[in-house]
């Protein structure tokens, strides 16, 4: 993801508005990456740090969301199934991503130093982070 610094540039301000513009031509129907880049003449640089754009202008002004799926690639305003599938998708990636986390950075280190307050502190906030993840996901 591009750096927040180049997220909210006036260039990616201009492609997010290209690819927002792109997006709502298609609807109800998305676009795959390659074909985004292609109907909007941007480099594929230009499409990443304009869809990061466009994620953050959404969020600030409460427009429909953008979701993105293998099938269907980017999407603007899903139906309300769509939109769950996809932030359980999220979410389900992101537990895998915590979980290796925990157990290939973490453990071994709650296990180099058992006495340590850092790693006690640290496995108990993470323990309830994935607890509740794992709920949201299998809900």
């Amino acid at each position: 993801m591009p750096r927040a610094s180049r997220r909210r540039g006036d260039a990616a301000k201009r492609h997010a508005d290209t690819l927002r513009f792109v997006l709502f031509e298609a609807r109800p129907a998305g676009l795959l990456f390659h074909q985004l880049t292609r109907a909007s003449g941007l480099s594929d640089s230009q499409v990443r740090s304009g869809l990061a754009c466009l994620r953050d202008i959404i969020a600030e002004n409460g427009w429909p969301p953008l979701i993105w799926t293998r099938a269907d690639g980017y999407q603007l305003g899903a139906e309300p199934a769509a939109l769950q599938a996809y932030e359980r998708a999220v979410l389900t990636g992101k537990l895998t991503e915590f979980r290796r986390f925990l157990t290939g950075t973490v453990a071994p280190h709650a296990a180099a130093h058992p006495g340590d307050r850092w790693v006690k502190h640290i496995i108990a906030q993470l323990n309830s982070i994935e607890s509740t993840l794992d709920l949201v996901v299998s809900a």
